[in-house]
């Protein structure tokens, strides 16, 4: 078998670190005190070179200790790039603010604060690239067939699948998978080039023969009932063992847990939402976005209710039902842009491209989105929220939390005038079940940021949109 050579990587990661944070260091010295942009001749109380590389001694070990700390020298086969780099970001952030809380105990007030400056942004660019080139060369070997690990699956079912499509897509992880064995499936079966090679009986014969790196528990959903076997049976050979559920479909890719008193607990969907201080904080930028809006736009909806009023019969707002948090109904306001019609006939189905019910003016304001703005009452009503995913009628909802799976988690949040699915062209006639994908990553991956993010490309996406008519 060949062995996997994690040490040496660490321990060349380890020693590439503390070259990379002594040459920052002592550029950024260089930069500060002996280049052209050095500034004037030091003073008094200016320190010594001497006691500048003095503080080298701490300082590598320091950030050493902290690169430890932020995981930075766990194998990271399968982890993508941008997180090394935020993690290399953030223990740089925490090694400096730790250099001036130092500083300041031991009162040495006449270190440069530029050349810490400096320091900070050459430590995090060069260990950026040192390692983007170590992560490069590591690949280059495992595509070579170099520095492999060998896999065995014990169970087929869905997890097993997405496990071998991912490694077959990333042949830089450096990953081989031997084979699956499985009680269900018949020996020979084979998914995109891994075969099934017996029943799980049969890894006591194999796991003697020492060729494995790890063992991927794929257990289907069916088969939990020999998980503990299986598991106490891998241990015991002595082979690295990893667990893939197969409950993709239940559970989100980055589930929240909690611990209950030594008990882990699995939340089925996370909801940001539901803390308190994140409702709180959203339901006050509602309020104030909803008065700012109001006030910015009342022109726009005067000119717009004018024109309904004085181009078709019927009232100038439009009332309709829809669903909202906790699947409670309310009524959402609209400026009226069809012709009117009875009740019956306007529950019958949603609007289509060149629908005739839809009046001149009532194109433009669709168009353009104007329509919408009445909404900001019902924003303000506490109904709605400036961002969510879009309200649907009742008749809508029954029928869709039948065909579509996880289809009322959107009702788990307020709706909103506008969402992550509109803004990436999910609105009118369009697909509903792309429509609920996006509208449960807004939900399980919810933050301030998000919103602002939405809200601004709202403004260039959202407003006027083909597929709204």
């Amino acid at each position: 078998m060949i062995k996997d050579n994690q040490k040496i990587f660490n321990r060349l990661h380890l020693v590439v670190d503390a070259i990379v944070t002594a040459i920052s260091y002592l550029l950024a010295w260089y930069i500060k005190f002996a280049t052209v942009f050095a500034g004037a001749e030091p003073g008094a109380g200016a320190l010594s070179k001497e006691t500048y590389f003095s503080f080298l001694y701490f300082l590598v070990p320091g950030y050493i200790l902290i690169y430890y700390y932020f995981n930075m020298y766990k194998p990271k086969r399968a982890t993508r790039r941008k997180y090394e780099i935020i993690n290399i970001i953030t223990s740089n952030t925490v090694g400096m603010v730790l250099f001036i809380v130092v500083l300041f105990v031991i009162k040495q007030q006449h270190f440069s604060r530029v050349m810490m400056f400096l320091f900070y942004m050459i430590n995090i660019v060069l260990t950026t690239v040192c390692r983007s080139m170590i992560r490069s060369l590591l690949q280059f070997f495992r595509r070579k067939g170099y520095n492999m690990k060998y896999i065995l699956l014990i169970g087929y079912s869905r997890a097993a699948e997405e496990y071998i499509t991912r490694i077959n897509a990333n042949p830089q992880w450096g990953y081989v998978v031997r084979g699956i064995l499985d009680d269900r499936i018949p020996s020979g079966t084979t998914y995109k080039g891994v075969k099934v090679v017996g029943r799980i009986e049969n890894i006591h014969y194999i796991l003697p023969e020492n060729k494995l790196d790890e063992i991927a528990i794929t257990l289907a959903l069916k088969d939990y009932d020999h998980l503990e076997y299986i598991v106490d049976l891998c241990e015991k050979s002595g082979v690295h063992t990893k667990f893939i559920p197969d409950y993709n479909s239940l559970v989100p890719s980055h589930p929240y847990t909690e611990d209950l008193m030594g008990l882990p607990v699995i939340n089925i969907r996370y909801v940001p939402l539901t803390n308190t201080i994140n409702w709180f904080a959203k339901r006050v930028v509602d309020i104030v976005g909803a008065l700012l809006g109001i006030i910015v736009s009342s022109p726009l909806m005067l000119i717009a209710a004018l024109a309904v009023k004085f181009t078709s019969s019927g009232p100038v707002i439009f009332k309709q039902e829809r669903v909202g948090l906790h699947n409670k109904t309310f009524r959402m306001y609209k400026f009226r842009t069809m012709e009117m019609q009875k009740a019956s006939d306007e529950a019958k189905g949603w609007t289509v491209k060149d629908d005739p019910r839809v009046t001149g003016v009532g194109k433009i304001l669709r168009k353009t989105s104007i329509d919408e703005l009445p909404q900001l009452f019902n924003i303000l009503m506490g109904e709605m929220s400036l961002v969510g995913p879009r309200p649907e009628r009742p008749q809508f909802v029954e029928k869709f939390k039948e065909e579509i799976p996880r289809y009322m988690i959107k009702h788990q949040v307020r709706p909103g005038l506008t969402g992550w699915a509109q803004i990436n062209g999910y609105r009118g006639d369009t697909s509903i079940r792309k429509r609920i994908e996006y509208d449960l990553f807004y939900i399980e991956n919810w933050n301030m940021a998000f919103d602002f993010k939405i809200m601004f490309l709202t403004i260039f996406k959202g407003f006027i949109n083909k597929n709204a008519y």
